[in-house]
């Protein structure tokens, strides 16, 4: 039960996600039969859906589009500030995330994780490794976009008479950076959404407001 208590922030999610994956198969997978079938081809089974360029274009943008919301967030309040945000540094302070991992002495560096007691160039690596994790999903969500772009685009050309196009063609057409700004606009949206409405608005009990009592300059939630 403790474990369940400690975990279940992830744990409830991981389930979310695992659902709406789930109908986004099920629903997908209608969806191409669907326009299979008016064009006279013959429908695709679940594990041929899977493999097929329809699902991974779809799902591969939308991770494209997270991934980078999460590491241009993570990368830009570094150093750049939103006077009364709950997801802002407070402006011309440093806070303890802005604490050099060098500086630890006794118990603090005892306790602290392998890499910060190793020191070296794996420090460097480590004190950077949640942006650096965030932009190496979304490029390689990106790619996986293209693959999946490629082969739903060619499928569809051919459908309608013409060629198959490669990854690389398919990168120069209009129809991929449509999917790609279409999703990346929308992330941006909910980001500054986020760091503006926490100024005025609260939320009692979670850690991505202010306390509800806070004023609206208060920056950061404490």
């Amino acid at each position: 039960m403790k474990k369940l208590q400690e975990n279940g922030l992830s744990l409830v999610i991981l389930a979310v996600f695992a659902a709406c994956m789930a109908a986004q198969v099920w629903t997908g997978r209608l969806e191409l039969n669907e326009e299979r079938r008016q064009h006279g081809e013959q429908s695709l089974s679940l594990p041929d859906y899977l493999r097929s360029g329809h699902f991974w274009e779809a799902t591969a943008e939308n991770w494209e589009s997270e991934f980078l919301q999460m590491a241009a967030y993570v990368l830009l309040t570094i150093g750049l500030y939103q006077k009364g945000s709950s997801e802002s540094k407070k402006p011309g302070e440093r806070e303890a995330v802005d604490r050099d991992p060098r500086n630890a002495r006794g118990k603090a560096l005892a306790n602290a994780p392998w890499p910060v007691r190793r020191r070296g160039w794996i420090l460097k690596l480590y004190e950077n490794s949640l942006s650096i994790a965030f932009v190496a999903l979304f490029l390689a969500s990106f790619w996986i976009h293209a693959i999946g772009g490629a082969r739903a685009h060619s499928q569809e050309e051919v459908s309608h008479g013409g060629e198959p196009v490669g990854v690389t063609e398919y990168l120069s057409t209009p129809k991929f950076w449509f999917e790609s700004f279409q999703n990346w606009q929308s992330e941006f949206l909910a980001l500054v959404a986020m760091v503006v409405l926490s100024i005025w608005l609260r939320q009692r009990g979670s850690p991505e407001s202010k306390p509800v009592d806070a004023p609206h300059a208060q920056t950061g939630t404490e």
